[in-house]
């Protein structure tokens, strides 16, 4: 049984110009013709242009797979066994290609551009993109989303290490004033409210006393969020809630 070149390149899925050059270069000479003169292909062909399109596939110029192709040494399971080699060696790299391009992806959420060695450096067991979907899906189309992604963009490993140990001394005396007993109307809690409040300005976002008092609001609604805090010192989430109302209304007041 013989084909046409328009159904063969329908069967490899390359082009009739494809296959004509082929034969014009004395790769690939097709075993056939017809009475009118037209291009037929046998199965042995076929087998060839497999042959042609795997080495190209894998990168090979056209001279190096004419040459290895006719090397007369060279026998069927010779050329299975190159071709097992060649594609274990190309899955390999397009594995690693494929963790390079995850750990990339990765790293953009939240602007987060560290490797994973560098994330575990600087937040530990902590993954600060826990939350990072259902941030997009409640607030991506915001400013404050917006201002937040193209600040964290540009952060270092060492921002990070700031922001880390900011956020570690700040829940290390917060935990404190409430060992001792503060409420969180008192000053000394809003002021750690108030120092809250800038550390999102200072690292993210702008964040009016408006936005913070909601903010307070999800830290004890979210389960999740509660958790966060609430791993700091038991009740905290409740006890910052208020303190970020009592302080804004402070501020609001004066």
């Amino acid at each position: 049984m013989s084909y046409s070149v328009g159904q063969v390149a329908g069967f490899a899925g390359v082009t009739v110009r494809t296959l004509h050059h082929y034969d014009d270069i004395g790769l690939l000479v097709p075993g056939g013709r017809s009475h009118a003169g037209h291009r037929r292909y046998d199965e042995t062909d076929l087998d060839r242009l497999q042959q042609i399109l795997f080495y190209r596939e894998l990168g090979f110029p056209l001279e190096e797979v004419a040459a290895l192709l006719d090397d007369p040494a060279a026998d069927p399971r010779a050329h299975l066994r190159r071709q097992h080699e060649l594609l274990t060696a190309r899955i390999e790299k397009l594995q690693k290609m494929a963790e390079a391009v995850e750990h990339a992806m990765e790293a953009k959420k939240m602007g987060i551009n560290l490797t994973p060695e560098e994330r575990f450096e600087v937040f530990g067991d902590k993954d600060p993109e826990q939350y990072a979907e259902e941030a997009e899906q409640r607030w991506g189309g915001t400013d404050a989303y917006a201002e937040s992604q193209r600040r964290a963009a540009g952060y270092t490993k060492e921002d990070w290490k700031r922001v880390r140990a900011e956020v570690d001394d700040w829940s290390e005396r917060y935990a404190a004033l409430m060992d001792a007993g503060e409420r969180p109307a008192g000053e000394a809690a809003m002021d750690m409210a108030e120092e809250h409040r800038r550390h999102i300005t200072a690292w993210y976002y702008d964040c009016p006393h408006e936005m913070h008092v909601c903010l307070g609001e999800m830290y004890v609604a979210d389960e999740r969020f509660k958790a966060y805090y609430d791993s700091m010192r038991p009740g905290l989430a409740a006890h910052l809630r208020e303190a970020i109302t009592a302080n804004a209304a402070r501020h609001t007041a004066a």
